[in-house]
């Protein structure tokens, strides 16, 4: 272990992260029900140019009106390629409630995208004299965003997320590719005259997860465009897990109990945890640093992935 431990990411669920339009209020209320632990209001992609102040105001007013419960609240502002992103965070910060957990910053390219959104939401709060101070979550969905990912993961102490957007992504490496996420019919190698598909996003949510875990933040997937495809989206959601990421979005409420079954440890898996960190502490107070478990050896390090499972487990029953 390096003598820089790497620090722990925020102990809160966030399996499924569903989103909404800033400007469709029908949907809130019904947000706030779902079982979903982040709720994203939408200023951004979702939202028509003509409709964003009024997007921004409805915000605003749920902000006071709806009960959230113990949703982790984000605002998706527009990217600070626009002129409306300043707009953003002065009206939902100077007139939203405190009940605002969360600022997602979209299209972030690099450490100063975030400097920028930072310096703003700071002199708001002390001016305003907010008691909670929001928190940042970005997203990667460029080249230059993937090729900084470590200086943007450490670029702020309001940082506590990141997300692959996968379109937007796709679009600026150049992918010949119109699929939001999820394997790719072109991206295929060949054994024995069969086709096996690969998946495209890997190395970007690999290198998002590196990112993320080195500087404390909880690494998230993306988008799923085709709602329609349960399996696909399932397919995907664990493939993010296996990699280490925490959790999914979810652009349809369909999607919210897929993301939550695949990202919460399942009761087997946690007992055969549980049971790994039995069998350790029985070798240790035999003098000894490994073991056999179930015919597979387990040593300490086998320990540190046992306690990752038990601790989401209990962060979830506990959340």
């Amino acid at each position: 272990m390096s003598f820089r431990i790497q620090p722990a990411a925020p102990a809160r669920p966030n399996r499924c992260q569903l989103f909404g339009p800033g400007s469709n209020t029908k949907l809130f209320p019904k947000m706030a029900a779902s079982a979903a632990d982040v709720i994203n209001l939408d200023l951004e992609d979702s939202v028509a140019p003509s409709d964003k102040a009024t997007a921004r105001r409805n915000i605003i007013q749920a902000s006071h009106d709806i009960d959230w419960n113990t949703k982790y609240l984000s605002v998706r502002i527009n990217g600070l390629d626009t002129p409306y992103w300043y707009r953003d965070i002065v009206e939902i910060l100077e007139e939203g409630s405190e009940r605002i957990d969360q600022i997602m910053i979209p299209k972030v390219g690099c450490a100063a995208d975030v400097y920028a959104v930072d310096a703003l939401v700071t002199a708001i709060e002390a001016a305003k004299g907010r008691t909670k101070k929001v928190s940042f979550e970005v997203i990667i969905e460029s080249a230059a965003g993937l090729a900084h990912v470590e200086e943007i993961a450490a670029s702020s102490p309001r940082m506590q997320a990141m997300s692959l957007g996968a379109a937007d992504f796709a679009a600026s490496m150049g992918m010949a590719t119109t699929g939001i996420g999820g394997t790719q019919e072109n991206y295929y190698m060949l054994h024995d005259g069969q086709k096996h598909w690969s998946d495209p996003w890997h190395w970007a949510q690999a290198a998002i997860v590196a990112a993320c875990r080195t500087h404390g933040l909880l690494p998230v997937d993306g988008p799923f465009g085709d709602f329609s495809d349960d399996d696909g989206y399932r397919a995907q959601s664990l493939r993010s897990a296996t990699l280490g990421m925490v959790g999914k979005w979810a652009i349809h409420p369909k999607q919210i109990a897929l993301a939550n079954e695949v990202f919460t440890p399942s009761e087997a898996a946690v007992a055969e945890a549980r049971e790994i960190l039995a069998a350790m502490e029985k070798a240790k107070s035999e003098g000894a640093g490994a073991t056999v478990y179930k015919g597979r050896l387990v040593d300490i390090a086998s320990i540190k992935q046992a306690e990752v499972i038990v601790r989401q487990s209990e962060m979830i029953a506990a959340g």
